[in-house]
């Protein structure tokens, strides 16, 4: 269960059902709103993706860039470090839990970016092949 592909969406689970717990519905619906441009950078970059993984669909894919094995325990005492930071800049816990879906996207963003550059050099070694 520590695949991103049931990571993200399970997270994002938890940051909504806390942001409707503690904000309500209104004040949930502005947060997300108010972060419109990483949403529409996700949904292009997500769209970039598709569009190669279609490109590539009847090839075998090489990983160029390496599958990065951080520990759980190294990730969760990193994020506790950016909470502590966030709790301190942002005026207390309210303050620092708004920053928890712009963390989310960002990651989402990262985590798809690793993956379109990666077909993408698969794509530009494709056409250096058939050359």
């Amino acid at each position: 269960m520590n695949k991103p592909i049931f990571l993200f969406p399970t997270t994002f689970i938890i940051i909504i059902a806390t942001y409707l717990f503690v904000f309500g519905e209104i004040k949930t619906l502005e947060i997300i709103k108010g972060e419109y441009l990483s949403i529409f950078a996700l949904i292009l970059i997500t769209s970039i993706f598709f569009i190669f993984k279609f490109k590539l669909k009847d090839y075998e894919i090489i990983e160029f860039i390496p599958i990065n094995n951080s520990s759980l325990k190294s990730l969760i005492i990193f994020f506790l470090i950016f909470e502590v930071i966030d709790f301190y800049s942002e005026d207390g816990f309210i303050g620092m839990i708004k920053l928890w879906f712009l963390y989310w996207v960002m990651g989402l963003i990262a985590l798809i970016l690793m993956q379109t550059l990666n077909y993408y050099k698969n794509y530009k070694l494709l056409q250096r092949i058939e050359k």
